[in-house]
């Protein structure tokens, strides 16, 4: 229709021959803005009034928005004739939506040019790379910089446009441009200091440029911007090379790691097209790799292993994409998902994977697809629907909860597969999946200790180390929620073995946390203390926040879950509970003497979540229930924990342990006991 849209800077609309629109008031342009972010799906009329008012709407907050689309469409489409629908901003269902092509929107132009880029030589790249640039006009939406409905995607399109700079000034490079790419550089690292691959691309230029001296001071300014940050190794390894006088690293002993990596990635680079999808085979390889070698290589693994899915997809090629999902077999261990969203992402690009291969596709990439589909699964984060209430009656999970069906059936269809063609490798992510899978119920400690066994077991046989490993933290979990803390100790020492032989630091994360709850059991919550203090600030950054994120409020838990005594809040009061804050509120209240308030927290909390927490959750909730004398809660806890009666609550995780769920569950019985209704006065019709 002629209009197109500016996103990237003020909110614009122009017509065919390049003129401003009249879009009316801030107001009229906020909508506007609005729109074009939902990038064509309806966005309710309710949804536009909470975002244009913050806080308490005006009474005719409904009326103004209906006048404010009115408005827009006259502008829009000014020779539409009255009564005629609009074919650009459209009214569907409870709602408005912008239908606007992708060429008409500068934002998306952007993505779409800079994607263009990414596949092109060095020399047409940076032509690409200028032509997205030059699509700025100043900040995203930047009449509306304190929009809540906006942060997000300028958050987005901010930091693409940060990495555009970056690898504009990285193609010219790739042609010998150094000089032309030092100016641009030297602007974006001192307007943006936290930027080390900013920083890194400078240094090199200066280099190549001749400069080398200004190249080192670059690098001795990079050291004082990121201090106290996650940079450091890029600029280690760019100082080296450039003392070492050559950029090829030549002066480097032809033998050395080092040299051979540079000059085979520099040869990779050379020899293999940029469009190749042996590129995008070798980056999935890569990815995977990166992703066991510790705490920085696991966090920007998973940063672009998002990209690299998407990429595959948009091959349109089928096979391609599955088998570019499907290679990220990377060992998974802990049930909640380090970032739930991306998690549900993955999961679902598996699942479309698998339906578009069909039951008669390759049987081995079936399985590694499904499997993907039950480890991103892991827990609740696959969840399209609320979680049942901890309070109500447990209801046919498959049929209540059908994520879990789906889940569950994709790792035992997956192990199927996997055994009838006897591939170990396959098998053994299979086995992953399996035990992402087996957190079903309370008291799944002997199942997981026998899927650790098998995995360990297979990993030997074959030669799967990193496989071996994970076996074994499976089983030092489950033997420590059995309370075989002496067999659990072998495989602790047995994993840091392993470890250290095959250079995977962050298995040595699980064994200190057991270490700690090891001395808990044996030496009580005082000797303790200082160790659980200690692993907590040592893997506050391991690049697992599924993981760590509330581990402190968990450890403060140990000592009261341990005895029959309620916390005192102001303990907590300036602990992140993070994702367990819904099942610790409802005990703080208890203890806090708000009766009231604890009650109506315990009717409305979810059942805690189906991972390696969920015994020391139900026994946190039925703590609650007891001090306040909530039954339905105390009885759901009863039913869901006696299966795990001879486990310890929370010793399944291998982080805590609230000792054992026998001693919960003979509190349970006491409460329900205290509150059971008298004799005479359920004669009396009063209960």
């Amino acid at each position: 229709m002629g209009v197109e849209f500016g996103l990237l800077g003020p909110v614009v609309a122009r017509d065919a021959d390049g003129s401003s629109l009249p879009l009316g008031a801030p107001r009229h342009r906020e909508v506007l803005g609005r729109l074009l972010v939902a990038r064509g799906r309806v966005v309710p009329v309710a949804r536009l009034v909470a975002d244009l008012w913050e806080g308490e709407p005006p009474a005719g907050a409904v009326g103004s928005v209906r006048t404010f689309v009115a408005a827009l469409r006259r502008a829009l489409e000014p020779g539409r004739l009255p009564r005629t629908p609009s074919r650009l901003l459209v009214t569907d269902g409870p709602g408005y939506a912008l239908r606007a092509g992708r060429d008409a929107v500068d934002a998306w132009r952007f993505e779409d040019t800079i994607a263009r880029a990414a596949e092109a030589p060095p020399q047409a790249a940076v032509a690409l790379w200028d032509e997205a640039l030059a699509l700025w006009r100043g900040s995203v939406l930047a009449d509306f910089p304190a929009a809540a409905w906006a942060s997000a995607e300028r958050a987005r399109l901010e930091a693409l446009r940060l990495d555009t700079v970056e690898r504009r000034a990285d193609a010219l490079l790739a042609t010998g441009a150094a000089r032309d790419a030092v100016a641009d550089l030297r602007a974006h690292v001192a307007a943006h200091p936290g930027r080390e691959d900013g920083w890194v691309l400078l240094a090199t230029a200066l280099d190549r440029a001749g400069r080398r001296g200004e190249a080192l001071e670059a690098l001795a300014q990079a050291g004082d911007a990121l201090a106290g940050g996650r940079g450091g190794r890029a600029l280690a390894r760019t100082e080296a090379r450039i003392l070492s006088g050559t950029e090829d690293s030549a002066a480097e002993p032809a033998g050395t790691a080092d040299s051979i990596w540079n000059r085979a990635a520099a040869s990779w680079d050379r020899s293999v097209p940029a469009r190749s999808r042996a590129r995008l085979h070798a980056t999935a390889g890569l990815l995977r790799d990166l992703a066991v070698t510790g705490a920085d290589g696991l966090v920007e693994a998973g940063r672009h292993r998002r990209d690299l899915v998407a990429a595959a997809e948009t091959t349109g090629d089928t096979e391609l994409a599955a088998r570019i999902i499907g290679s990220y077999d990377v060992p998974a261990v802990w049930t909640r998902a380090d970032d739930p969203e991306a998690a549900g992402e993955l999961s679902r690009a598996a699942a479309r994977a698998a339906a578009r291969l069909g039951p008669d596709g390759p049987a081995a990439l079936r399985g590694r697809l499904l499997s993907v589909v039950a480890v991103e699964s892991r827990g609740d984060a696959a969840a399209d629907a609320p979680l049942a209430r901890a309070a109500d009656a447990p209801a046919d999970a498959p049929a209540a909860e059908p994520w879990r069906r789906r889940a569950a059936g994709a790792s035992e269809e997956a192990v199927r597969l996997a055994r009838r063609l006897g591939d170990p490798a396959l098998l053994a992510f299979a086995l992953n999946a399996a035990f992402m899978q087996s957190f079903g119920d309370c008291g799944s400690a002997a199942r997981r200790d026998a899927l650790g066994a098998e995995l360990a077991r297979l990993a030997v046989d074959h030669q799967l180390p990193e496989h071996e490993v994970l076996g074994r933290i499976v089983r030092l979990q489950a033997l420590a929620g059995l309370g075989d803390f002496t067999a659990a100790d072998t495989e602790a020492e047995e994993i840091d073995r392993l470890a250290h032989r095959n250079e995977r630091p962050l298995a040595g994360v699980f064994t200190a946390w057991y270490r700690a709850l090891r001395i808990c059991e044996a030496e009580g919550w005082a000797a303790a203390r200082t160790p659980y203090l200690q692993v907590l600030a040592d893997t506050a950054d391991c690049g697992m926040p599924g993981l760590t994120r509330g581990a402190a409020a968990l450890v403060a838990l140990v000592p009261i879950m341990r005895e029959d005594a309620l916390p005192d809040p102001g303990d907590f009061a300036h602990l992140d509970a993070g994702p367990y804050r819904p099942w610790l509120d409802p005990l703080l209240l208890a203890a806090s003497g708000a009766t009231e308030q604890a009650h109506k927290a315990l009717a409305t909390v979810p059942r805690p979540p189906h991972d390696h927490l969920q015994e020391a959750l139900w026994c946190v909730l039925a703590r609650a229930a007891g001090a306040v004398g909530h039954v339905p809660v105390l009885r759901r806890a009863r039913e869901e924990l006696t299966a795990a009666e001879a486990e310890y609550a929370g010793a399944g995780s291998g982080l805590i342990s609230f000792g054992p769920v026998s001693h919960h569950l003979a509190a349970i019985n006491a409460a329900l006991d205290a509150h059971a209704p008298s004799s005479s006065a359920t004669a009396d019709g009063k209960l």
